[in-house]
């Protein structure tokens, strides 16, 4: 009898073991106080911004389902799994400045050849292990993104397009788009597009996209920004990511947000933007180049001021998500070449260093065990497409990098041709990555 109930005991611990619920199975990412976990383990990652991946896995215009695949390839041998990339574009195709061709061409209305490439990239990343950050909308407007919307629910004519459009105004552009947050007619078009999304059946796997574990999150949007418009903002915020959460139980949900950045004009707070019970974690943006604490021209005198300065404003932010009690991730972060120059071949002595110093800094935090960073994603990798004209801006029948449509070609692209950038990037991913 005793043999019996000896037995007995072992079945039933193997049995609850294996329903254990700290056990995940399932590839989907979840948080864990302020971590993240994937299959029962801690899941951090150097990841990058691979915002193009539809639009050359498309069939269509633009696409490359070869060099996709070579490029998906590159990155998982350098220990670079996950991907944030574009999941919402909007046309028309004929809009200056603009990723074409859009996925969405018209309210409720789509290329098929684009989704198709969504379907493509999505299933090329679960081959490779890879996990993608679906950016769902944007508040610039090089993929139509906010501004767009509002010109559909007939708000303007036109949008008031920022630099390098002739006369383009930052401040005008972003007061425009900041009204998103206040038009429930262009929300609603919005949220269309995400229950369409969310609920879309990959073509090539079968799987529905809220059930497929190859997307990590849903991002609200890209560099959302409050401006004049704050309390609209962080309803929205709220509103829209209950929205994910009521539609897809299987995903984290985050804003895409930058933090604090440089101005408080942004209209931005870490805190008061990631504080919802429907975002999961916090994200931040460092750009000391565009903000203008690093000139390419002076970088012997400017390097460690910007330095400092991004340190600095990781360390404030860090304390902010440790506040919220959940992961934080850099997810944007880059520099130029050496001279500000953006041709293949030339000097990236530069980034290189400021890639160490900012990913020593990632791996850092990591290595504690008990701070919020979890994970960072360069900008952004170019691989084997070349700019056309150096500095110039894109057009469509260029090849993809990663700069996008309305800045110069060859910007913060990492090239597939610059070794030793891809050696700092694959010493700090083997430090940084747990999967």
């Amino acid at each position: 009898m005793k043999q019996i109930l000896f037995y007995l005991a072992i079945v039933m611990t193997i049995m609850f073991s294996s329903c254990s619920p700290d056990i995940e199975p399932d590839g989907f990412v979840r948080v864990d106080n302020m971590k993240f976990t994937r299959n029962g383990k801690t899941y951090t990652f150097l990841g990058t911004n691979f915002w193009y991946g539809m639009n050359i896995g498309s069939n269509g215009e633009g696409g490359n389902r070869a060099r996709l695949m070579r490029e998906l390839d590159r990155l998982s041998s350098m220990g670079v799994k996950n991907l944030r990339i574009v999941a919402g574009s909007e046309g028309p195709d004929t809009e200056p400045y603009r990723m074409v061709p859009a996925m969405q061409t018209a309210p409720g209305v789509y290329n098929e050849e684009v989704l198709a490439g969504l379907d493509f990239l999505l299933s090329e990343m679960g081959k490779r292990d890879m996990v993608a950050v679906m950016c769902m909308n944007d508040f610039w407007n090089w993929s139509g993104g906010m501004g767009q919307y509002l010109v559909w629910t007939g708000t303007a004519d036109s949008i008031p397009y920022p630099p390098p459009h002739p006369k383009g105004d930052w401040t005008l552009y972003q007061e425009f788009a900041s009204q998103f947050y206040s038009n429930e007619q262009a929300m609603k078009l919005f949220d269309d597009h995400i229950r369409f999304v969310v609920n879309r059946k990959n073509s090539i796997t079968g799987k529905l996209y809220k059930n497929d574990p190859v997307i990590m999150s849903w991002e609200l949007g890209n560099e959302p920004r409050g401006i004049k418009n704050k309390d609209a903002y962080l309803k929205w915020i709220d509103k829209t990511a209950g929205l994910f959460k009521q539609l897809d139980s299987n995903h984290l949900v985050t804003t895409g947000s930058e933090g604090n950045t440089s101005s408080p004009s942004s209209g931005t707070d870490l805190v008061a933007d990631h504080k919802s019970k429907n975002i999961d974690y916090s994200t931040i943006h460092i750009w000391v180049q565009n903000w203008g604490y690093y000139n390419p021209a002076k970088a012997d005198s400017t390097y460690d001021i910007a330095l400092n300065y991004a340190l600095n404003y990781m360390k404030e932010h860090i304390a902010m998500a440790e506040q919220l009690k959940k992961p934080v991730v850099l997810e944007e972060f880059g520099i130029s070449r050496d001279n500000n120059d953006h041709a293949a071949g030339t000097a990236v002595t530069v980034r290189d260093k400021y890639y160490s110093a900012l990913f020593d800094a990632v791996a850092n935090e990591i290595k504690k065990g008990t701070g919020p960073v979890a994970g960072v994603n360069f900008w952004a990798w170019a691989g084997e497409g070349r700019p056309k004209v150096p500095a110039g801006l894109w057009k469509p029948g260029h090849q993809f990098i990663g700069d996008p449509p309305h800045e110069g070609q060859g910007w913060y692209s990492v090239y597939n041709s610059d070794s030793s950038t891809i050696a700092v990037i694959k010493k700090y991913a083997a430090m940084i990555d747990t999967q």
